[in-house]
Parts: C-alpha cells; structure tokens; sequence
C-alpha cells in the first residue's frame, strides 16, 4: 500500500491547516501520527474504515478532527486552534483491522512525514 500525505506548513497560533493523506489500494482504517524533535511519536488521532468510529487523543481533542471520503481513499486531519506544541512532523499510517484503533504499535503501512510549524 502507498500512503501520500500532504498539506503541511507553517502557520501562526491559532490558526488552522488540513493534511490529506491518500491510500492507494483498498480501504484501511488510518491514523495520523506525531512526531516532535526529541520526543516519541504519538498517535494523534485515527478513523475505522468505515469513518464510524474515531479515536482522538487527550491533546488534540476538540481541536483536531479526522475525516474520511472512502470514494477518493483519502483521510484528512482538520487542524484547528493550533498551538507552537502542535510542531511537529505529521504521518500517516494505516492497518487493515479496525480493532483498536488507539493502540499506534499496530498500525503497520507509513507514509512519508509532513512537516507542520506553528509559531507562537
């Protein structure tokens, strides 16, 4: 599976930005994985196949809001509010199984990494 995600930049406090991720293939339930220089990466939030269910972590809840159009294959992650914290490389990942959606270690098909800034 190929996993395109786009949309990243730079953007001040408070503003917002939406990262497309593309799936080629069939459906996945998707992710969208952070990682900050320095730290670990962290499962932000994810979505099932179906985009039924969701999973938000406590950092971005309210915040950030994932979406999928299952016709175009493609997940997008809303970003709202930012905050300098949100800084990061942003990825996208993808598992077959619907099961556990907040659980990253299963997620085992990676897209490349998009940079966001935000500047305080």
């Amino acid at each position: 599976v190929q996993l395109q995600a786009s949309g990243g930049g730079l953007v001040q406090a408070g503003g917002s930005l939406r990262l497309s991720c593309a799936a080629s293939g069939r459906s996945y339930a998707m992710g969208w994985f952070r990682q900050a220089p320095g730290k670990e990466r962290e499962l932000v939030v994810a979505i099932s196949r179906s985009g039924g269910s969701t999973h938000y972590s406590d950092s971005v809840k309210g915040r950030f809001t994932i979406s999928r159009d299952n016709a175009k294959n493609t997940v997008y992650l809303q970003m709202n509010s930012l905050k300098p914290e949100d800084t990061a490389v942003y990825y996208c990942a993808a598992k077959i199984s619907n099961y556990a959606l907040g659980y990253g270690n299963l997620y085992n098909y990676w897209g490349q990494g998009t940079q966001v800034t935000v500047s305080s």
